[in-house]
């Protein structure tokens, strides 16, 4: 029942997309390849950027309270049910025209592939939030916008001044529901994109291709969490999509309704540079491409005002109130405001530690232009072109994997062509081994081929072996980490997030401000808000070389109460000066303390 209650929620959710999103799109000139699966998917997505702009715009006017979220909801869901008749109608008559094509031996295989790597994604969602990022700053920052129902500067989080616009529909899901159902929301960008990329593994290349790209994809994706990565990474797919549906529109000369892609693109482009920096590397990509094929000052114009729309918030707020619209990323550039030099040399340093090379899976990317695919497809060249271009900046720039999420679906998409380079040449191998022995009958052809078949087999055989154990193990991790009661939830929560009894201790008996030290992993399930970080205003070594005396009486002429800390840093924090006059054990468990602030005189 829990299960069916948070997919029911969601459901409810993508109805009410899909019912903006047709909308909206059926204000625009058909695609040149008619797709319904594609065509749904690129609604539902759409549909979700205009309720992120929708929010976004109460937030503002400090108007994003549960009435407006369930008013918003309730007439997507209206919308919906007025166009889904035409819409069935319309998608029977594209069906009708596509003939049906028998499935091969390794389509099957592809598929029951996808099929098991579809059982852990399912399950995922449904775990209690214990995720470093989600619990650090994501949703805090969703929890703090829905109880207050406006936006605003909360400097106790790491990153108080980055773009939000995916955190907002954790907003509303926490207006709504509980802390999992954002997990559903960060899940659904990912399906979409799942969606979209065996649509168009279908539409440019074929049956085996979609499904080898749509597993990659979603084999790479974490769906057990509340990041806005998989968010940002749906609305660059979306993006490209639109853009290729502009590009197809009129050879050489686009037509109105192509434009109207055009600005469609941009607005999908905006929602992800709205939602986390990284999504601005895209547009030196982007921007030559569409001027090479569109330089009209009228069409130009619509590409910003879309590309704006949902962003320019975030960007000119920063502007005006720090002087850097990307603060604190372009400190070195506009000035440093909370973060100082040092914390950004720490930041980055952080991300240096955490380089390391993509998941294996997108290695074949490579092989993907010695692919006869490569040469018919002019979209397959330009998914290529666009992978090889974010492996560039990626490598130039972080080399941390999670910075390249949002390109992971297109490089699922053109991987799964390298593997099918890759084991072509695998299956030639195996036959010319088996031709190279002794002489042969006159059947000797049609033996090596059976033989080399046989081996091909096999090998998919076992490859699809390995992911069913894969694929029930991953399963088995998810359901264990499932909560249904209040217990087995602080069972999990204990287990996994360091310091969440103290702060749970916390949450629900401080009666003033908490401090808290290298906890931040924790800081959803203390007090709200909550200060203290190895980053900004509430830096620890701004407080590390204080006495006892000193660190209480600052700590207590801002109003704090208590410290709560892990017992692997309490020796440090204890070895003070005087520190016993000052601060008293009050609450310990599992590994991490409470201390209280003592009384102390001016």
């Amino acid at each position: 029942m829990f299960a069916a209650a948070q997919y029911a929620a969601l459901a409810v959710f993508v109805v009410g997309c899909w019912g903006y999103g047709r909308a909206l799109l059926g204000r625009l000139a058909p695609p040149p390849r008619r797709d319904a699966g594609l065509e749904a998917a690129m609604a539902v997505a759409l549909g979700v950027g205009l309720f992120i702009c929708a929010f976004q715009a109460l937030a503002i006017f400090g108007a994003f309270k549960v009435g407006a979220t369930v008013a918003l909801v309730a007439v997507g869901v209206l919308a919906a049910a007025v166009q889904l008749p035409a819409w069935l109608r319309e998608r029977r008559a594209l069906l009708a025209n596509v003939q049906a094509v028998p499935w091969s031996y390794p389509e099957r295989v592809a598929a029951i592939a996808l099929a098991l790597v579809v059982l852990p994604a399912l399950v995922a969602p449904l775990a209690p939030p214990i995720a470093f990022d989600e619990l650090m700053y994501h949703l805090p920052y969703a929890r703090q916008v829905a109880q207050q129902g406006s936006l605003g500067i909360h400097d106790w989080l790491r990153y108080p001044w980055f773009p939000y616009n995916y955190n907002l529909l954790y907003a509303a899901a926490l207006q709504l529901g509980d802390d999992v159902l954002p997990h559903f929301l960060n899940a659904l960008a990912g399906a979409l994109s799942v969606v979209m990329i065996y649509r168009l593994g279908m539409l440019h290349a074929n049956r085996l291709t979609a499904c080898i790209g749509a597993a990659i994809w979603l084999g790479l994706g974490d769906y057990s969490n509340a990041l806005i990565d998989m968010g940002v990474a749906l609305f660059v797919l979306s993006a490209c999509v639109a853009l290729w549906w502009w590009r197809e529109s009129e050879p050489g000369k686009p037509t109105h309704g192509g434009v109207r892609w055009l600005g469609l693109a941009a607005f999908c482009l905006g929602v992800a540079a709205g939602s986390k920096y990284q999504a601005l590397v895209f547009l030196p990509l982007v921007a030559p491409f569409v001027f090479r094929h569109e330089r009209s000052p009228k069409a130009w114009a619509l590409v910003f005002v879309c590309f704006l729309i949902p962003c320019v918030y975030w960007y000119a707020r920063n502007a005006i109130m720090t002087g850097d619209p990307f603060n604190p990323i372009g400190a070195r550039v506009f000035g440093f405001t909370e973060w100082t030099p040092a914390d950004y040399v720490q930041q980055v340093a952080d991300v240096r530690v955490h380089a390391e090379l993509p998941n294996a899976l997108i290695w074949s990317v490579f092989f993907a232009p010695f692919s006869v695919l490569w040469k018919r497809s002019a979209a397959v060249r330009a998914a290529g072109w666009f992978c090889l271009y974010s492996l560039v900046v990626w490598v130039a720039t972080s080399r941390y994997p999670r910075y390249l999420t949002a390109s992971f679906p297109l490089l699922a998409a053109i991987a799964a062509i390298g593997w099918q380079v890759l084991f072509g040449w695998a299956v030639s191998g195996v036959k010319r081994l088996f031709g190279a022995k002794a002489p042969q009958p006159q059947d000797a052809g049609a033996t090596v081929a059976r033989s080399g078949a046989r081996v091909g087999d096999w090998v998919l055989v076992l490859l699809l072996a390995a992911m069913a154990a894969v694929s029930v193990r991953q399963t088995a991790v998810k359901v264990s980490m499932v909560a249904v009661t209040p217990e087995a939830r602080e069972a999990v929560l204990r287990k996994h997030v360091p310091g969440y009894a103290v702060m749970d201790y916390l949450r629900r008996t401080a009666k003033g401000r908490v401090y808290q030290v290298a906890l931040n992993e924790a800081i959803y399930y203390g007090p709200n808000p909550i200060w203290g970080d190895t980053l900004g205003p509430w830096r620890y070594t701004d407080f590390g070389r204080l006495s006892g005396g000193d660190l209480a009486r600052k700590l207590s002429g801002m109003g704090f109460v208590a410290v709560v800390l892990p017992d692997s840093v309490a020796p440090v924090f204890s070895a003070r000066i005087d520190f016993d006059k000052y601060f008293a054990v009050e609450y310990e468990k599992d590994g991490s303390r409470v201390y209280r602030i003592l009384p102390v005189a001016p």
